[in-house]
């Protein structure tokens, strides 16, 4: 057995829980039998749980005796293609054995070590839909309660974050005039107008902040056109801005593309400055996490094993040791953040 151990009895298999959760599809939507597997998992283990409701198939697993004034959280669904886990060497591969399950399982771990080592009392809290919108999340934060700090996990190569930039998801509309190709004089294409815009969006200047950077983005979807020989009478692209500021201030700064397209909301996540202890390397990190939609449960950290350059790939994997250090610094954080809670 791959063991984190205590003095006072085995700890929790460390290689043997991640590859089970990560031999379960849950890739977002599909959570359901993760979840009841989970549960159980900890209910054996004299876990308290909670399970919160999300939709008729989905729910978040809350672990809490008492009112925890600190909580370790992490999302169990994946990005899809699911595929299951194998180890080689010190490495477990398998989707989701980085992003988020082995976090998941070293958080658990961490709390089995506080609870039988140290005699406090440490809460979790894993969600669901993190990676397509947050609804677990949502649903959370209504039902957050005294909470001090939370220590989010996402793999920052056991890092904490100083700070993670926002998001900021717009759709650009263009209208035009259909016609026949042969005679584009007596059309308007969206197409064009639309390049238009994206070519002016090279040439703008994006907020940028000190410690997050310069914003950056992605057109990440273009449709438009209904057929080769028709001058096509829509199109659309959507952007992603990966913001160091409120997304108004994009707004602001992209305000004359609206001379040839039209600007559509689609979501936000903001910027979020982030608490740090002493004795960890800290990192600012480009990506969105679900901290800022949990805001109800107190002051956010971020910290967790494994690389986001790994994340979502066709070999997403982490490492075992990298896996075991993060449980002894779950456990140095929490140690921390419970004598500032007092």
């Amino acid at each position: 057995m791959d063991s984190v151990a205590s003095d006072s009895g085995p700890g929790i298999d460390l290689v043997g829980l991640t590859r089970s959760l990560v031999d379960i599809d849950s890739t977002t939507g599909r959570e359901g039998e993760a979840a009841r597997w989970l549960a159980g998992y900890l209910r054996e283990r004299g876990f308290p749980v909670t399970e919160q409701p999300v939709d008729e198939h989905r729910f978040n697993i809350v672990v809490a005796s008492g009112r925890p004034s600190v909580f370790l959280s992490t999302h169990f669904d994946c990005v899809p293609p699911f595929f299951p886990s194998r180890r080689e060497g010190d490495r477990i591969y398998g989707r989701g054995a980085c992003d988020a399950k082995g976090i998941l399982a070293a958080q658990i771990a961490a709390a089995d070590v506080i609870r039988r080592d140290r005699g406090a009392v440490v809460g979790l809290l894993f969600v669901v839909g993190e990676e397509r919108g947050s609804d677990g999340a949502r649903q959370a934060n209504q039902a957050a309660e005294g909470c001090r700090f939370l220590v989010d996990g996402e793999p920052t190569d056991n890092r904490l974050g100083a700070a993670t930039r926002g998001m900021l998801r717009l759709k650009l509309r263009a209208s035009g005039k259909a016609a026949h190709s042969s005679f584009p004089e007596l059309g308007e294409s969206a197409i064009d107008k639309l390049i238009d815009a994206l070519v002016k969006l090279r040439g703008l200047e994006l907020p940028s902040d000190p410690v997050l950077g310069n914003t950056h983005y992605t057109v990440g979807l273009i449709t438009g056109g209904v057929a080769p020989n028709v001058v096509p009478p829509s199109a659309e692209a959507e952007v992603m801005f990966r913001t160091v500021s409120p997304g108004t201030d994009v707004r602001r700064a992209i305000v004359d593309l609206e001379s040839t397209v039209t600007i559509e909301h689609i979501l936000e996540v903001p910027p979020v400055r982030l608490v740090t202890v002493d004795g960890f390397d800290t990192e600012v990190f480009p990506y969105t996490t679900d901290i800022p939609l949990l805001h109800r449960w107190g002051q956010p950290l971020l910290f967790g094993p494994g690389s986001i350059h790994v994340a979502h790939t066709a070999h997403e994997f982490i490492n075992v040791s990298d896996l075991r250090s993060a449980v002894t610094g779950y456990v140095t954080i929490v140690q921390e953040l419970l004598k500032r809670a007092g």
